[in-house]
């Protein structure tokens, strides 16, 4: 969401913002990093799934409050936020809708963009690029 802001608040030709924008959420996806567990979502264990669906909207909140913090608050920003996380978005519906869309959706997105989730990255490596990414997102959001 952060990136996706900041694609925003550089690229003023609104269009392709939102296109850089959705583009850079597989970008982000290419790099180590830690993706916090859905497994009953996954699973479709909907009476277990308290627990992972709040983390989703915590994340998704705090987003959004760094957002509000850092930014101008223009309405491009926002939506090219919403853009990039689209992509994780089309990977949820699969679970409720059978798609054969998200389903090529999701096989791309979690198993050719996220091929590096298979090789072996040590857990500080991979929270490092991540504030690393929030860090440079921020700096370029408030100027």
């Amino acid at each position: 969401m952060l990136l996706g802001a900041v694609i925003a608040s550089k690229i003023e030709y609104t269009p392709l913002a939102i296109i850089m924008a959705f583009l850079s959420h597989y970008f982000l996806d290419l790099i180590p990093h830690i993706e916090y567990p859905i497994d009953n979502i996954e699973n479709k264990q909907w009476k277990k799934s308290l627990p992972d669906i709040l983390r989703v909207l915590l994340d998704f909140s705090f987003g959004i409050l760094l957002i509000l913090i850092f930014s101008n608050n223009q309405p491009t920003v926002f939506i090219c936020a919403f853009s990039a996380i689209l992509p994780d978005g089309f990977s949820f519906l699969k679970y409720f809708f059978t798609n054969k869309i998200l389903k090529i959706h999701n096989n791309i997105h979690q198993n050719k963009i996220h091929f590096l989730k298979t090789k072996e990255f040590s857990v500080f490596w991979r929270i490092l690029s991540q504030v690393l990414v929030i860090f440079i997102s921020i700096v370029l959001l408030s100027n």
